[in-house]
């Protein structure tokens, strides 16, 4: 009959975990093939993407190391990682980058989604807040708008958002937080608040954003 003792001693030592080196980006694209992403771009888009394609390829190749063509059959832009590429999600980025310029924003605005990482692209439209038709929806459009835009620019000023009208569909840029501050916002508008109880609303946030800020 074996002891407790001495069987104890012959079962073999428990070993710790095994500790690895973080992986580099250089041998995880060695393991990894190269992916591709298609973006459509929407007929009205396609002129202002030729006038504004140096702009948009320039940032895409030199920042992300990305690979970009226009595709003019297809109506869109293919991006695709290359040997270049640092950045695993830098692919996502670049999607990011052409869909938010597809959208209708400004070259320059989308450009801040490369540089960083904490923005993202929100849409809705505004039958999703209240089921408008005729003058009602286009007084809607009217209050969210302003006279001359002055109420969507002071939106994005207090907000510290991008916004785009784009017929009954709305595109809001921006981080998490102020994408929500935009939103509600909006959605005052289009439920008929008054602009100037929904200024004084944006008032009150940009001072508690300012605060926090100190």
């Amino acid at each position: 009959m074996i002891d407790a003792d001495e069987n104890s001693n012959t079962l073999p030592s428990t070993s710790t975990a095994p500790a690895f080196a973080p992986v580099s980006a250089d041998a995880l694209r060695t393991t990894l093939k190269s992916e591709t992403r298609r973006i459509p771009i929407p007929p009205h888009r396609m002129t202002p993407l030729k006038k504004d394609w140096i702009n948009i390829f320039g940032p895409l190749t030199e920042i992300l190391g990305l690979q970009v063509r226009m595709n003019v059959q297809r109506r869109s832009v293919e991006i695709r990682t290359s040997k270049h590429t640092k950045d695993i999600g830098a692919i996502q980025k670049g999607a990011d980058f052409v869909k938010a310029y597809a959208l209708g924003f400004d070259v320059n605005d989308a450009i801040a989604l490369l540089r960083l990482d904490d923005l993202y692209l929100d849409s809705f439209e505004i039958k999703d807040v209240k089921s408008l038709q005729g003058d009602h929806l286009s007084r809607a459009i009217g209050r969210i708008a302003g006279q001359d835009g002055k109420t969507k620019f002071t939106i994005e000023n207090a907000s510290r958002t991008r916004i785009v009208l784009a017929d009954t569909k709305i595109h809001i840029m921006g981080s998490f937080q102020n994408i929500k501050i935009a939103r509600d916002a909006i959605v005052s508008l289009i439920l008929g608040s008054p602009p100037g109880k929904v200024y004084a609303g944006l008032r009150t946030v940009s001072s508690r954003m300012r605060q926090r800020a100190l």
